[in-house]
C-alpha cells in the first residue's frame, strides 16, 4: 500500500523529485508544481500541506493543499487557492485514495469548515460539488495561418483590426507594465488586486515558465498585458489587464492572438484560456474565439457548514462591497487589496 508523507519545503532534492513526477503525470497541471508551496507561504502566509504518496520508495501521487483561515471568508483546506486546477495527481487508484484519506484526516485535525479539491474531472460523485467555473482549452495548430483561420469570422476581424491599428507586442523582463494595467483593470471591476510582490514572486519562482507579454499602440502607449504560465507543451494566459483605450483599438484581441502566434512558433500544442465563471463577459469572449467550455468539478467535504461556499463576485452578498471598492482611490485600493484577497483564493 502507498505511504503518504508530507513534502519538506526546504529539501531541494525532494522538491525536484516532486516536480519530476508532476511533469510526467498526465493528471498533473502547472499548479501542482512544488514552487506554489513557496508562493503560498512567502506571499500569502498560508500554511501548506503538500502530501505525496510513495509506493516502493517511488512517488506515485501528489496532493498540494493550503490552509486558508479567514474571519471574513471562512476556514478551509484547499487544493489549491489561486489555482484554476488542483486535487490529486496520481499514477494509480490506490495512491489517489490514500492521498484523499490523508487530506480528510488532516482537514478534521485542523478543524476546517470544508475541504475543497479543484478537479478537472469528477472524482467523487457522492461529494457536494460546484460547477460555477469552466475552462477553455484548444489545440494550437502547427501553422500560423491555420490558427488565424480557425478563429471564428467576427473574432478574426477584431484580431485583424488590431494588426491594422499598428499594435505591437513584446515580452517584458519584469511585471511593472503588467501590474499597472492589471491593478487598474480589477479596480474598475470592483475587486481587490493581488500585490505586485506576488507577480514578482511568480517570475522569480518559475523563471522562463512565467512570462509577461505587453501590447502597445503605434505611438508606444501602454494598452494591454498578460502574464502566462508554460507547462509541458501548453500555454496558460492567467492574469491580464487592459487600459480603457484597449477596446477601441482591439488591443485585447490582438494580445491573445500574439500569444497564440508566438506559442505556435515555439511548437506548443495547447492554448489553455483558463477558467471563467459561466454567464460572464470573459466566458462569452472565450467562446467567441471558438473555444468550447469544459466544466470544472470543484468537490467538497463539508464539516462545519451546510452548503458549498460561494466566495466569488457572483454572490449577491458581495455586490455592495464591489460597488464600494470601485469608489476607493486606486492607490489606497492597491494597498488594501492584497490584505483582503489573500483570504479569497
Amino acid at each position: 500500500m502507498p505511504v503518504v508523507e508530507r513534502l519538506k519545503n526546504e529539501d531541494a532534492r525532494e522538491c525536484n523529485s516532486w516536480d519530476t513526477f508532476v511533469m510526467a503525470c498526465p493528471q498533473a497541471t502547472f499548479f501542482h508544481r512544488a514552487g506554489w508551496q513557496r508562493i503560498m507561504r512567502k506571499v500569502f502566509r498560508h500554511d501548506t500541506h503538500y502530501l505525496l504518496a510513495r509506493t516502493d520508495g517511488r512517488i506515485t501521487g501528489v496532493l498540494p493543499l493550503a490552509h486558508v483561515n479567514s474571519l471574513l471568508f471562512g476556514n478551509a483546506l484547499t487544493s489549491l487557492p489561486f489555482a484554476a486546477y488542483g486535487g490529486v495527481a496520481s499514477n494509480d487508484e490506490a495512491s489517489a485514495s490514500a492521498l484523499v484519506q490523508a487530506a480528510q484526516a488532516l482537514a478534521q485535525k485542523l478543524g476546517v469548515q470544508h475541504l475543497e479539491l479543484r478537479n478537472l474531472t469528477r472524482q467523487h460523485p457522492d461529494w457536494p460539488a460546484q460547477d460555477l467555473y469552466v475552462t477553455f482549452r484548444k489545440e494550437i495548430l502547427a501553422d500560423e495561418e491555420a490558427n488565424m483561420l480557425a478563429i471564428p469570422r467576427k473574432q478574426r476581424a477584431m484580431v485583424r483590426k488590431g494588426i491594422k491599428n499598428g499594435l505591437k507586442s513584446e515580452v517584458d523582463s519584469n511585471v511593472d507594465r503588467f501590474f499597472s494595467l492589471y491593478a487598474s483593470n480589477v479596480h474598475r471591476h470592483g475587486t481587490p488586486a493581488l500585490s505586485r510582490s506576488y507577480f514578482q514572486a511568480l517570475q522569480q519562482e518559475f523563471g522562463k515558465d512565467c512570462e509577461v507579454l505587453t501590447v502597445t499602440g503605434p505611438e508606444g502607449q501602454l494598452l494591454s498585458s498578460v502574464l502566462s504560465f508554460y507547462f509541458r507543451d501548453e500555454v496558460l494566459p492567467y492574469y491580464a489587464g487592459d487600459d480603457e483605450a484597449a477596446r477601441d483599438l482591439a488591443a485585447n484581441d490582438f494580445k491573445y492572438w500574439e500569444l497564440m502566434r508566438r506559442s505556435c512558433a515555439r511548437g506548443l500544442k495547447v492554448f489553455d484560456y483558463g477558467r471563467s465563471k459561466q454567464g460572464t463577459g470573459p466566458f462569452a469572449f472565450k467562446k467567441n474565439w471558438g473555444f468550447e467550455p469544459q466544466t470544472l468539478h470543484y468537490e467538497y467535504q463539508l464539516y462545519k457548514r451546510d452548503a458549498v461556499p460561494q466566495n466569488n463576485p457572483a454572490n449577491p452578498k458581495y455586490q455592495l462591497m464591489i460597488k464600494t471598492w470601485r469608489k476607493l482611490p486606486v492607490g489606497f485600493a492597491n494597498w488594501l487589496g492584497p490584505h483582503v484577497v489573500r483570504n479569497l483564493g
